[in-house]
């Protein structure tokens, strides 16, 4: 059952009309349960003094495109109700009328567009007005004999209204449905959702509580657990096999549903799922249609239901499956789109937003992980209604014709259009080694400024961790991952690709920078130290550029790899042969993997840094003594000295090289490959000829 979240200390606090409303609209949607991800909206009328001084009665309502679990202050929409009410007496509105004319009512001019839903509250002569999308409720109202069993539930104290688009119409006949019912407490939106209210915030918070409650308990004394979705047929695979499944077929699917753009996928063997792939009616029933109208905004008309028998060993077989199935999918909706566009309709990209997988689960795409992750939590909401419809009777969804029409609805392609448009590297995901240190941290922070998920792989998990971390904070849930990765492993790093292919679906930019170094005259150098610049910088460099090159083509979307040199690829350090020798192996292995990468889009190109002090592992450790003595100098005069050696007399910091890096990665470099740049603030010696 749904509870109650109200807190009578927190709601205190709120000293004002549009603060309480604020307090009831986040506990709303703390709970998917009630309202959907960017679904439903609430309301309050008060009083406020205008820019006159002036008392005038304000209705505030969520704004256009926010969410309700989120949502502050700033995104309710205030509009003086003396020049809304007059609207009901209208027949007919159309919704560009009905927008423009609630921009003339808007108290200020800065607040966001008022919701297409906003009439439906002001016609409503009560205080306070929540509309939600309760899984028990939609349940309800998308059986086939939802209104007949809502009489049960509810008796006389409901208004049933028949599925409208929302909008002026829509809005009259639930005013109209409670004008002409005294006894009325709430109104069922039929295939759409519920309306309920109340004179105080907390009344109205109260009572859409207890509706759903009401209706969710009728629901589950009719559910037959073992008939649910047609009873079992496919039991869910041990979860270890499930996430190397999905590990090992998400860049396939990535590569089938990437086209004009690519997408960012995520996957979700929750137990809800794993019930719904499993049932011998799920495949039928998934293509039934959208259970509401704002999840197929997310989630499209239908999701792509994968016809496969489990099997632990047939990862093989599966990704054969998936690119006719995704290819099949995709011309199912261009024909779709067909049939039913309007005059200047764009279509959007044809490949399935959810896919489902039995005996695995659920993998989503979206042109973000954040976007991924709504159509998922949609489709969990989705699952609930399908249960609880047919636990009642049968389950009904909207007509082909108008599920298109929500779809592509100006108003809803409106709230795309107030997205930030997309960077540089919106969609890519960026596998970063030595992402704990001061290159590899900031090459992160640099691409995640223009759009790019990225993947920090260290040995230093903790330092990794703290990076993502605060990735994370600035910039958004499950931009940054870290995982913890020894280079010289061909396990750890064929697991660490494994876990960035299962976190976001596959891989675009591999930044090869893990790295190390030591000193010793050539004729004192051991074995031991040439095996581990060897190791670390060469088979290091080797494995991680193989197994992205592996995932690459498994994509065959392209792809590209920045290896981190150094100035000693092309110069003879002094007392440095083995590190030397090691970073001349990265050099040339780049133009090697270039040459046969070409023909997969893979480019594969090189950076030549020198002396990077700040934030470095590296300097931070007996290296920087060991220069020195190499140039009988102290450690503390390292920088300097290395700053009059080059001829633009600059350091070269660790910004320096994520600007390279960002270039070799970027459109910019679409076209250059096998190239190697150097970023050393010009030393003569290592110019290369």
């Amino acid at each position: 059952m749904v509870q109650s979240l109200w807190d009578h200390a927190k709601a205190s606090e709120q000293r004002d009309g549009l603060a309480q409303l604020v307090y009831r609209s986040n506990i709303i949607g703390a709970d998917r349960r009630v309202c959907n991800w960017g679904g439903g909206n609430t309301s309050a009328k008060t009083t406020v003094a205008d820019f006159r001084g002036r008392d005038v009665e304000v209705m505030y309502v969520k704004g256009s495109g926010s969410d309700l679990a989120t949502m502050k202050a700033g995104n309710f929409t205030g509009l003086r109700l003396e020049d809304i009410r007059p609207l009901f007496e209208r027949d007919a509105m159309t919704d560009e009328e009905m927008v423009a004319y609630l921009g003339h009512c808007m108290i200020d001019a800065k607040h966001p567009r008022a919701s297409i839903e906003t009439l439906l509250h002001a016609f409503l002569p009560f205080k306070h007005v929540d509309h939600t999308h309760p899984d028990a409720i939609i349940s309800l109202c998308c059986a086939d004999n939802g209104k007949q069993l809502a009489k049960e539930i509810f008796g006389d104290r409901f208004v049933w209204v028949p599925y409208v688009r929302p909008g002026f119409a829509l809005s009259k006949m639930i005013a109209q449905g409670v004008l002409d019912n005294p006894r009325a407490e709430l109104v069922l939106m039929e295939k759409h959702g519920l309306v309920t209210w109340g004179e105080t915030s907390e009344e109205a918070y109260a009572q859409t509580i207890k509706i759903i409650n009401e209706a969710e308990a009728f629901i589950e004394a009719r559910v037959n657990e073992a008939k649910l979705f047609g009873g079992a047929k496919h039991a869910a695979l041990p979860a270890d096999v499930r996430r190397s499944l999905a590990a090992q077929v998400m860049p396939t699917i990535r590569g089938a549903v990437s086209d004009a753009k690519k997408m960012i996928l995520t996957f979700d063997d929750e137990a809800d799922v794993l019930a719904f792939v499993g049932g011998a009616d799920s495949a039928a029933l998934s293509q039934v249609g959208a259970a509401c109208p704002d999840h197929l905004v997310h989630t499209k008309v239908v999701p792509l239901f994968v016809d496969w028998t489990p099997d632990a060993n047939d990862a093989e077989g599966l990704k054969a499956i998936l690119k006719e199935s995704v290819a099949a999918y995709k011309k199912q909706y261009e024909a779709y789109f067909e049939r039913n566009k309007n005059e200047g309709d764009v279509m959007f990209e044809a490949a399935p937003r959810v896919i489902l997988i039995p005996g695995v689960g659920m993998i989503n795409t979206g042109k973000s992980w954040a976007n991924s992750k709504v159509s998922g939590a949609l489709y969990h909401r989705a699952i609930a209604v399908m249960r609880g419809a047919t636990a009642l009777g049968n389950f009904v969804s909207l007509s082909e014709n108008e599920s298109y029409n929500v779809e592509y609805w100006p108003l809803e392609l409106y709230k795309l259009s107030l997205a930030p448009a997309e960077a540089e590297f919106s969609r890519k995901i960026a596998f970063i080694t030595g992402g704990a240190g001061g290159i590899g941290s900031e090459t992160a922070r640099r691409l995640v400024s223009e759009g790019a998920h990225v993947v920090l792989a260290d040995l230093n998990l903790e330092g990794a961790e703290r990076v993502a971390g605060e990735i994370n904070e600035k910039h958004g849930e499950g931009r940054a991952l870290a995982v913890k990765m020894d280079v010289t492993s061909e396990e750890a790093v064929i697991a660490a690709i494994a876990e960035t292919a299962l976190a976001y679906g596959g891989l675009d930019i591999v930044v090869n920078n893990a790295g190390l170094a030591t000193s010793s005259p050539f004729d004192q150098t051991s074995l031991k130290e040439w095996n581990l610049n060897i190791n670390v910088l060469g088979t290091g460099y080797f494995l991680v550029a193989r197994e992205a090159f592996k995932l690459m083509k498994e994509q065959a979307i392209g792809g590209n790899m920045v290896f981190i040199g150094s100035k000693n690829s092309v110069y003879a350090g002094r007392s440095a042969s083995a590190y030397s020798s090691a970073k001349a192996l990265e050099a040339h292995l780049a133009r090697c993997v270039a040459a046969e990468g070409g023909e997969f889009g893979i480019r594969v190109n090189t950076i030549l840094p020198d002396a990077i002090l700040q934030g470095s592992a590296i300097w931070n450790s007996n290296w920087r003594n060991e220069r020195a003595a190499a140039y009988g100098i102290e450690p503390d005069q390292l920088e300097e000295y290395y700053r009059k050696r080059t001829t633009l007399l600059v350091n070269i910091y660790p910004r320096d090289i994520a600007e390279g890096i960002a270039f070799f990665a970027s459109s910019k470099a679409d076209k250059t490959t096998g190239c190697m740049l150097t970023i050393d603030g010009g030393v003569p010696a290592a110019f290369t000829r």
